[in-house]
């Protein structure tokens, strides 16, 4: 293999991406919709689905990810499992009559999401090496992206050209998700054990992880309490007078600036490092979160949304190759599994504590805030990862 080229499975890794995300963003910024225009909800209620929705999986991040470890490194059937799930029971929140019902359907969906993450970022670990694994994580975050993209122009134009209602186009995401799912099944082929499935397995315990990965976890779980849900961006658009069609043709924008940036980033992490690139992501990230506390108008919030999410996705590859970098071969499942398990742990506390700011002091207080919180994060993980700077 060319020391440039991207493995087979990165790149069909990628599909699967673009195709899942594509079926989620055409439901996800509808929500902030569904719940403010239909069901009446505002955005603690919006903060606390979506912190609940990724809280809930959490635990089965942690657990998918060491499982595939035990089972020798063998990755696909949680990936399968994962994709599946989430694309069986999204298409239903097109029928949810209440709040609670989205809650519940949105948390599935993370179930989902739990069981195919860690494994999927540890299968991408071991496909690559550590001279492309920023660009093959900057890649497959920047097809996540570019899905995000897709879901939200063909979302709009099925509510701007056609008869659909927000349920028709959330049951329509149904296809793009069948086909993310065979993605899997039939153009990923498991590498075979490394070692027979262990049923005894060690303790998990924090201490068993290396030193290096239990000084930046703690740190990652900082900066996610700042990271809030990007569909408050789209309630900010909705309560500054914003159409559904405009929401997601912004939140489009927001997406291919994303996926720009997570190309552009992941290449200069193989460069600069993973440990620095995501050190000034975080930075940039934090300026990100300060120029949407600035706007009063729908233009603004245009502006500061483009320049959010061109900062927002630099360190979106960087940040994930040096957890694959941090960990063993033999860890890297429970290593992005306790990493997944941090961010969700703090999904749901950081999602209430931005939705009550905003609805106690407003949106411009709520945005400032996590641009704080997110800038204290990068100046205490920069003195840890220029030590090891990659």
């Amino acid at each position: 293999m060319p020391a440039r080229r991207l493995p087979r499975t990165v790149l069909v890794l990628g599909g699967v991406s673009f195709c899942n995300d594509l079926a989620s963003e055409m439901v996800t910024p509808l929500i902030p919709v569904l719940l403010a225009a239909v069901l009446g909800a505002g955005p603690v209620v919006l903060g606390a689905i979506e912190g609940l929705a990724d809280a809930v999986a959490a635990a089965l991040k942690l657990w998918a990810g060491r499982r595939s470890d035990l089972w020798g490194g063998r990755r696909k059937p949680f990936v399968l499992a994962g994709y599946g799930l989430s694309n069986l029971v999204r298409p239903l929140l097109g029928i949810a009559g209440s709040w609670p019902a989205v809650a519940a359907l949105r948390s599935l969906d993370r179930v989902g999401k739990g069981l195919r993450t860690a494994p999927r970022d540890a299968l991408l670990a071991d496909a690559t090496t550590p001279e492309i694994r920023g660009r093959a994580y900057g890649f497959h975050r920047a097809m996540d992206n570019g899905g995000a993209m897709a879901g939200a122009l063909f979302a709009a134009a099925c509510l701007a050209w056609t008869p659909l209602s927000l349920a028709g186009v959330i049951l329509v995401s149904a296809v793009p998700g069948v086909l993310a799912a065979l993605l899997v099944a039939f153009g990923i082929a498991d590498r075979p054990a490394a070692e027979p499935p262990r049923t005894a397995a060690p303790p998990l315990i924090w201490r068993s992880l290396a030193p290096e990965l239990r000084r930046v976890l703690p740190l990652v779980g900082l900066f996610t309490l700042a990271r809030a849900s990007e569909t408050f961006v789209v309630l900010r658009g909705h309560e500054l007078g914003g159409g559904v069609a405009e929401l997601l043709l912004l939140w489009a924008a927001l997406s291919a600036m994303k996926a720009l940036a997570a190309w552009l980033g992941g290449g200069l992490s193989d460069r600069l490092g993973h440990g620095r690139t995501t050190g000034l992501a975080w930075l940039a990230f934090a300026v990100a979160f300060a120029f949407l506390a600035l706007p009063a108008t729908l233009a603004g919030l245009w502006a500061a949304g483009l320049a959010y999410g061109l900062l927002a996705g630099l360190g979106e590859g960087a940040e994930r190759a040096l957890i694959g970098e941090l960990a063993g071969p033999d860890q890297r499942g429970t290593a992005f599994g306790w990493y997944n398990a941090v961010v969700g742990a703090v999904a749901l506390p950081g999602g209430l504590l931005f939705g009550g700011l905003w609805q106690a002091a407003g949106a411009a207080v709520a945005f400032a805030s996590a641009a704080g919180l997110s800038a204290l994060a990068a100046f205490l993980l920069l003195p840890v990862v220029l030590i090891k700077p990659r």
